[in-house]
């Protein structure tokens, strides 16, 4: 069914609550706001951190800049190994290589960091192409991120059936729909109630057991 497979990172490969909640804690702190319970900061996991920033702090760009800035201050040497893998993902991703099928990360975080995660898991080796934003403001949505993935993986032709964008927060979906694909939802992650269902996903899948079964064989 599925030969061509799009992956989310962070809430659907890995875990990284702590990591990106506790940067974006850091960086609250530089602008004033002190937020102690992390918590709170769950919203952060999945969209741009710019969207972020504004939509739940009401910063302006240059607030906007400044907080990114402090973000990576920490992340870039301690957030981003303050990640877990979700469990049976490894082996999710090599039996979808051993299938035969094209698999690529499409992720809002900048690319340099998301390869750094790979390699920090040890799974890099399962993907084909590695597509997430770029530090000079290209692919700064997730639909622009999907795009530049089918661009690097699929052939210009192809049927919704053939290709799935699997993730766990609604942009995902979103990413996936906007350029007719299979949108695949897993709750596990950091959505909120509803909100892949509300987003249109055409799967929504409770384990990595399912989701494989799903990938591999077309049906849950």
């Amino acid at each position: 069914m599925f030969q061509y497979v799009l992956f989310d990172l962070d809430g659907t490969l890995t875990d990284p609550k702590t990591g990106i909640t506790s940067c974006v804690q850091y960086a609250l702190a530089d602008a004033g706001i002190e937020e102690p319970d992390l918590d709170k900061l769950e919203p952060f996991i999945g969209p741009p951190l710019t969207d972020s920033f504004r939509e739940f702090y009401g910063f302006d760009d240059e607030q906007i800049k400044r907080a990114i800035d402090k973000y990576h201050e920490r992340f870039d040497e301690k957030g981003i190994f303050e990640n877990e893998l979700i469990e049976g993902i490894p082996e999710l991703l090599k039996a979808l290589k051993d299938a035969g099928r094209r698999v690529s990360i499409a992720s809002s975080k900048p690319r340099p960091l998301v390869i750094r995660i790979l390699e920090h898991f040890e799974i890099a080796q399962y993907f084909d192409t590695v597509v997430g934003s770029e530090f000079d403001g290209r692919f700064a949505t997730k639909e622009a991120v999907v795009e530049e993935a089918l661009k690097q993986l699929v052939p210009s032709v192809y049927e919704k059936e053939d290709v799935a964008m699997v993730g766990d927060r609604k942009f995902d979906i979103q990413g996936a729909r906007a350029h007719g694909l299979t949108g695949i939802g897993v709750s596990f992650g950091y959505a909120g109630e509803h909100e892949l269902e509300d987003a249109g996903a055409d799967y929504i899948v409770d384990t990595v057991e399912e989701l494989q079964r799903l990938l591999l064989q077309g049906s849950l």
